[in-house]
């Protein structure tokens, strides 16, 4: 029988269910998939959660087009509240946010972003940056920030696509977090000699972040935990062109 095709639905979760949701569908993600580890990880229930989890906001995206409507797809969210509430963004231990907070404009920050396999390459993400650009809208054209992952805690090995994205898409003075911290690493300053390759090793997250008009920090940072190396990611909607943000929310989902 051919499966049914998809019928997405964006929402915030509504109670512990949802977000118990949104952690299987992590776990399932980072944790068989990509080899996480960490302290709240629980593979009896196969839930991947972390003590930022109770003070967030979850973004689920749910396939109404299957029985019971599964979460095939989630992002949490964190406001500046919600972070000095939780005792700072889950960003933090890894990158210097003072100039995203100095700006003075309302933040938001993006995390444990993730997708079903079957899902990915599709419209899937692009149903999850129309929530985001609305959510972010809603809040004041919040600036949204989070860590975005190349698999594997090698930093050297990726000194090329590093390299690409420093020279590429360093985010502006003002918004431009740095590395800091045990596992912070160097962007090369030379350009990469192979700038295909360099482009093929930047994973399609990243890539879509950049194509929506995203930007990095400086400097990346190894998770050993998570098995990753970590880049800041930026989004300024101040920033963004017409053909951008249109990008974020296609005409078919407004």
């Amino acid at each position: 029988m051919t499966q049914a095709s998809p019928v997405f639905r964006t929402r915030l979760a509504a109670s512990a269910q949802d977000i118990a949701a949104a952690q299987r569908l992590r776990y399932s993600v980072f944790v068989r998939e990509l080899g996480a580890c960490g302290g709240l990880i629980d593979h009896a229930a196969q839930t991947e959660a972390d003590r930022f989890d109770p003070f967030a906001d979850h973004l689920l995206l749910e396939d109404t087009a299957q029985p019971g409507a599964p979460v095939v797809g989630a992002y949490r969210l964190m406001s500046a509240a919600q972070a000095a509430a939780a005792g700072g963004f889950s960003a933090a231990p890894e990158f210097d946010l003072t100039p995203l907070l100095a700006t003075g404009r309302p933040v938001l920050e993006l995390g444990r972003s993730c997708l079903l396999p079957a899902y990915r390459g599709g419209p899937a993400m692009m149903h999850l940056f129309a929530a985001l650009a609305q959510i972010a809208a809603d809040r004041g054209d919040a600036i949204m920030f989070g860590v975005a992952s190349f698999h594997g805690t090698d930093a050297g090995a990726l000194s090329a696509p590093l390299a690409y994205l420093r020279q590429h898409h360093l985010a502006p003075v003002h918004l431009r977090a740095r590395a800091h911290g045990p596992g912070a690493a160097v962007m090369p300053t030379q350009a990469p000699t192979d700038r295909k390759a360099a482009l093929r090793d930047i994973p399609p997250l990243i890539k879509a972040y950049l194509r929506l008009g995203g930007v990095v920090g400086e400097g990346a940072c190894v998770d050993a935990a998570f098995n990753t190396v970590d880049v800041c990611m930026i989004l300024d909607p101040a920033l963004m062109t017409t053909a951008q943000r249109a990008r974020a929310v296609p005409e078919r989902m407004r």
